[in-house]
C-alpha cells in the first residue's frame, strides 16, 4: 500500500477532501498538522501534530523525525504547508517543486522581481521597509496603486490607494494584517505596485516533468477593481477567445518554467487588458476554499484525488462530462458575528444548483478582505452553458439572507443604562 504525507491545516477548509480521496484511493495516510505547539503535549498529541507550518526548516527536522522515509508523496492541502511539503520532499529525494522556487512564487515582492526578470508585463512596484515612512514614497508614485502583504493569499490583505492619503491609511491598516497573520511580518514590509485595470481570470493547472496541462480557465464574472479585492465568482469554460484562452496558459507555462516549478498542481490568476495578459500570482497549489468541487465533473474525479494520483505517480485519465459550471465563494456583507442565516433550501432549489454549503458556524466572527480570511461558504452550480452557470449562482444568492450583528452591541445610553 502506498503512503502519503498530508499537510493537514487545523482550520483548512479542505482537510476532508483529501482525506476522501485516499480513501477512495486505499492510500495510507500520515497526518501531519499545525495545532498549537504549547497547547498540543497537553492533548496528549505527537510532535508531528504540532508542526509550524511557518518555520519549514524547523518543521521539516520534526517530520524526518517521526517518519523517517516510510512516505511515497508529500502533499500540502492548503498555501500555508506548500514550502513546508516542498523541503521534505527535497530532502527525501520524492516528487515536488524545488523549495526555493515554491518561496519564491509565494513571496509577492519576490515573484515580481522574477516577472521583471523575465520580461512579462509587468507593473511597476516597490518594496516599502516596515520602518519606512510611506510619505516619502507616496509622491513619487503613478495612482492608482495597491499595497499588498507579502506572503497572505486569498485577497487579504491587499487594498487600492488612489491618491497619498489613501495609501498612508492603506499602509497603516495592511502593516497591521500583517503583523497579526505573519510572525515574519516586520522583516518583510509590504509592495506597493500600479493597479493593473482589467478582467481577471484564473487557470488551474497541472505541471508534469515541466509541461503545464490546463484543467480549467475561470472567468471571473465581478469586477475586482478595489479598494478590497473579495473574490466571488468562478465559472468555466471561459468565454474568452481560444486564440487568447491559449495565450493565458502560454504566459502561465512560461512564468512557471521562469519560477523552476515543474511538478504538481499551479493555480494563477492572471488580469487582461488591451495592452495584453498580466500575471498576478503563480502558486504551487491547487485553487483554494472549497471551490475545487466545482471540477469533479468536468474531471471526472475530485481535484484531491487528482492532486494524490499526480503525486504518487498513478496515471490519470479524464472523463469529464463537459458541462458549465461555476462556484460562488458566499461574499461576507460586513464584519460581525454569524449568527445564521434564511433561505437555504430555497437556494438549494435553483435549478441549476447542485449544492450550497455554509463553511461558517454559530457565534464566528466573520470579516470581508481586507482584514478575513475564510468565507461563509460555496454556492456550486452545472448548466448548459457559462452564462446559465453564473445566472444560478446569483440566483441562489439572492436567496440566502444572513444574520450577522455586531461584534460589541452599544450600551443604551442614559442615566439607567449598567457601566
Amino acid at each position: 500500500m502506498k503512503r502519503v504525507l498530508l499537510l493537514l491545516p487545523t482550520t483548512g477548509y479542505r482537510n476532508d477532501d483529501f482525506l476522501a480521496a485516499a480513501r477512495k484511493l486505499g492510500v495510507e495516510v500520515e497526518a501531519a498538522a499545525n495545532y498549537c505547539h504549547q497547547l498540543a503535549p497537553a492533548w496528549g498529541f505527537a510532535p508531528i501534530m504540532a508542526l509550524q507550518f511557518d518555520r519549514p526548516e524547523q518543521a521539516a527536522d520534526t517530520v524526518l523525525r517521526a517518519i523517517g522515509a516510510r512516505t511515497d508523496a508529500v502533499v500540502a492541502v492548503d498555501d500555508s504547508g506548500v514550502e513546508l511539503a516542498a523541503l521534505v520532499a527535497e530532502r527525501l529525494g520524492l516528487r515536488g517543486n524545488p523549495a526555493r522556487a515554491v518561496r519564491r512564487v509565494r513571496d509577492k515582492l519576490a515573484f515580481r522581481a522574477l516577472l521583471r526578470e523575465h520580461g512579462f508585463a509587468c507593473p511597476a512596484f516597490h518594496h516599502l521597509p516596515s520602518a519606512d515612512d510611506p510619505g516619502k514614497l507616496a509622491a513619487g508614485l503613478t495612482y492608482p496603486v495597491v499595497v499588498k502583504a507579502r506572503r497572505l493569499s486569498g485577497s487579504r490583505g491587499v487594498i487600492r490607494a488612489d491618491d497619498a492619503a489613501s495609501l498612508l491609511r492603506a499602509v497603516h491598516w495592511v502593516r497591521a494584517i500583517q503583523s497579526r497573520a505573519d510572525r515574519d511580518a516586520e522583516e518583510l514590509g509590504l509592495v506597493i505596485e500600479d493597479f493593473i485595470p482589467g478582467r481577471e481570470y484564473a487557470l488551474e493547472g497541472l505541471l508534469d516533468r515541466g509541461k503545464l496541462a490546463t484543467l480549467a480557465l475561470f472567468d471571473k464574472p465581478d469586477p475586482l477593481d478595489g479598494p478590497y479585492f473579495e473574490e466571488t465568482l468562478y465559472v468555466t469554460p471561459s468565454r474568452l477567445p481560444p486564440a487568447l484562452q491559449e495565450r493565458v496558459r502560454e504566459e502561465v507555462a512560461r512564468a512557471c518554467r521562469a519560477a523552476e516549478l515543474s511538478t504538481g498542481p499551479v493555480h494563477a490568476e492572471v488580469r487582461i487588458n488591451h495592452q495584453g495578459v498580466w500575471i498576478l500570482e503563480v502558486a504551487a497549489r491547487s485553487i483554494g476554499g472549497l471551490c475545487g468541487r466545482v471540477l469533479t465533473h468536468t474531471l471526472g474525479m475530485s481535484l484531491e484525488e487528482l492532486n494524490l494520483r499526480h503525486a504518487l505517480a498513478e496515471p490519470l485519465a479524464f472523463a469529464g462530462d463537459g458541462s458549465a459550471a461555476g462556484v460562488m465563494m458566499i461574499p461576507i456583507p460586513r464584519r460581525g458575528v454569524y449568527h445564521g442565516l434564511e433561505g437555504l433550501a430555497a437556494a438549494r432549489s435553483v435549478p441549476g444548483i447542485t449544492d450550497v454549503t455554509i463553511a461558517v458556524e454559530p457565534r464566528q466572527i466573520v470579516a470581508p478582505p481586507p482584514d478575513g480570511a475564510s468565507y461563509l461558504g460555496f454556492i456550486f452550480s452545472r448548466a448548459a452553458s457559462p452564462a446559465q452557470a453564473e445566472g444560478a449562482l446569483r440566483s441562489a444568492h439572492r436567496r440566502l439572507r444572513f444574520d450577522i450583528r455586531p461584534e460589541y452591541p452599544a450600551l443604551v445610553s442614559g442615566a439607567s443604562a449598567n457601566p
